[in-house]
């Protein structure tokens, strides 16, 4: 609770900054942007809606492709809803947005609730070195509402309202070079509750990009390394033959004049990085990997008078 609230104090307090202050160069270069959404697959991007606009987004997980738990007996996966997201941001201030989401959740966590906000630092600008990168700033707090398990030490044993709560913190750091976009995201995850052997807290690097292949189509990849300690792992693949892997998310991004429709591939189960980056325990190499997509549409909710 106390990073969520330093973590939107700082984001709302970026955001009334940003709207009272002036530019002082009035004939600045144009902003940049980097990417076609403010979600590759699984990563925040570092863009954000437009003050009074809502953006409506839908993503759906289906089963592994592949593997034991895919194939033909699972219709390729098309028999299992491995997760849902739905989610309504709505541009608060210039650069500023904020999030209400619900996920189904795809382990022992499910029913959960995100709140989250997003606000732009630093937006690259064309032929300006003083502006070389994006920079935008990303928290959320996400509430498990499942009932808890009554077994001791499983992933929802937990016993109060703070032990249901996990918050993300994290950078976006983007550049676009030429038509490709690049991007880093510098993540930190903590939860309210763990399992003994497991970490409530985790540093995890992710990275996306994006090649535009053509006007209306482009190709994303983004990718998580989590910096889970080595005895975690241990005791997880002693106690509960669990081995964790990587998250790499691959994707295929159509741009329409209303709507952004992609289609994903992912070996991360869950939505929210909340539970991917701690949780992740299928393998693309072993075909445990899902296929499902995500579509979006905004709208406009009001308009300023001059």
């Amino acid at each position: 609770m106390r990073l969520l609230a330093a973590c939107t104090g700082m984001i709302l307090s970026l955001g009334l900054f940003a709207q009272d202050s002036t530019p002082i160069n009035m004939t600045e270069s144009k902003v940049v942007r980097i990417f076609s959404s403010t979600k590759t697959i699984n990563a925040r991007t570092t863009e954000v809606i437009e003050k009074g606009k809502m953006d409506f987004n839908v993503t759906h997980n289906f089963g592994d492709l592949a593997g034991s738990n895919g194939g033909i007996k699972r219709f390729f996966g098309l028999d299992n809803a491995a997760d849902i997201r739905i989610a309504f941001t709505v541009g608060l201030a210039k650069g500023l947005d904020a999030t209400i989401a619900r996920a189904k959740g795809a382990g022992p966590q499910q029913q959960l609730y995100e709140l989250a906000g997003k606000y732009q630092i630093l937006n690259q600008r064309e032929n300006d070195n003083k502006n070389p990168v994006s920079l935008a700033l990303f928290a959320n707090m996400v509430i498990a509402a499942s009932p808890m398990n009554l077994s001791p030490d499983e992933d929802n044993s937990y016993d109060n309202l703070s032990e249901r709560m996990s918050n993300v913190l994290q950078l976006i750091i983007a550049r676009k070079v030429g038509k490709v976009s690049l991007q880093l995201n510098p993540t930190f995850v903590t939860r309210g509750y763990a399992i003994s052997y497991d970490q409530k807290s985790m540093f995890a690097l992710g990275g996306a990009i994006k090649l535009p292949l053509t006007h209306r189509l482009n190709l994303v990849v983004d990718y998580f390394h989590p910096f889970r300690s080595q005895s975690s792992k241990d005791s997880f693949a002693v106690n509960r033959n669990i081995k964790f892997f990587d998250p790499l998310g691959i994707g295929f991004e159509i741009l329409t004049s209303g709507h952004i429709f992609r289609l994903n591939f992912t070996n991360a189960t869950e939505i929210l990085e909340n539970r991917f980056i701690p949780r992740t325990v299928t393998s693309w190499g072993k075909g445990q990997f899902r296929w499902g997509f995500t579509i979006s549409r905004s709208f406009r909710l009001w308009t300023d008078r001059k």
